[in-house]
């Protein structure tokens, strides 16, 4: 198929898009953003979105902006996932949003899909928003009612959904170096190599005093949104570094989720083995590098 009739603009500032988005809103115009057009795209040739008109960020300077700032990672929305890749500031000071940047798609995705357009997509299989959570990122949005900043934990809403308002802009993602002695994992299941994932996790940890601290895991593609698996951090904070204790938590953090998602290609009970499965892998691997970190 081919996409709906649209119009078509691009404006040259910040200032400028906020406007005709707070405009054009006003006037009831159904209008989405277009940043790299990886997801975008593929819903207008489908029709399953068709919007009256596209607002592009591309000529928009600054928002391809990635640098660390008072402890923090900053990564324009319009950073391509291949730049993220590519950017040893990321791989070096926060591995774990570099290794689920690896898992996204494929290279060509990768080239062209923006990192902030990921973010705003909220997709549940996304291996972005559960990284959000576990390392407690910020979305800043830029608006008609001015700059704010959104913690992830109130950014994903559901499905599809976050809590950006409709005239306003999300210009950048910030997430924390990753601290020395931190141990982190992301695995995810998939039909085949670059595909949505039907079921992921993500983990990070500390190790003191002989036992595991700080536990931080999350799920995607299980749920409508990504969602932190609490049950499985609290079974694991202050226990030994042991598999056992790591079956153990996993089964909870597995056992806790709420109504998984079921379709075609996998089951409710399917995915809730999968993040059990996954989780105890991915403790087993953060522990791994929580310990060479420290050593």
């Amino acid at each position: 198929m081919k996409p709906a009739a649209f119009d078509y603009l691009a404006p040259s500032t910040l200032a400028e898009a906020v406007a005709l988005l707070a405009r054009y809103e006003r006037e009831g115009t159904d209008v989405k953003i277009i940043a790299g057009g990886q997801s975008l795209m593929p819903m207008l040739a489908m029709r399953v979105a068709r919007p009256e008109l596209l607002i592009d960020l591309r000529r928009i300077p600054g928002l391809d902006a990635l640098h660390e700032e008072a402890g923090q990672i900053v990564i324009g929305a319009m950073v391509s996932k291949r730049c993220a890749e590519d950017s040893a500031l990321i791989r070096d000071r926060q591995p774990l949003f570099h290794a689920a940047t690896q898992l996204v798609a494929h290279l060509q995705i990768r080239n062209r899909g923006s990192v902030g357009g990921s973010f705003a997509h909220a997709d549940p299989a996304s291996e972005y928003p559960a990284v959000a959570l576990v390392l407690d990122m910020e979305m800043k949005a830029v608006g008609s009612a001015g700059e704010r900043v959104i913690p992830a934990a109130d950014f994903f809403v559901t499905y599809m959904t976050t809590s950006l308002a409709p005239t306003e802009i999300l210009t950048e993602v910030r997430m924390p170096v990753m601290p020395a002695g931190t141990g982190w994992a992301i695995k995810e299941i998939s039909r085949r190599r670059g595909d949505l994932a039907l079921a992921g996790v993500a983990v990070t940890l500390r190790l003191g005093g002989g036992v595991c601290r700080e536990t931080r895991m999350a799920a995607f593609g299980v749920n409508p949104t990504a969602v932190r698996l609490t049950a499985g951090e609290d079974a694991l904070n202050g226990q030994p570094p042991d598999p056992a204790v790591f079956a153990r938590a996993a089964a909870a953090a597995a056992n806790a989720l709420h109504e998984p998602m079921s379709c075609i290609h996998a089951s409710s009970e399917y995915r809730r083995h999968l993040v059990k499965t996954l989780a105890e892998r991915c403790l087993a691997q953060a522990v791994e590098r929580a310990g060479r970190s420290a050593a």
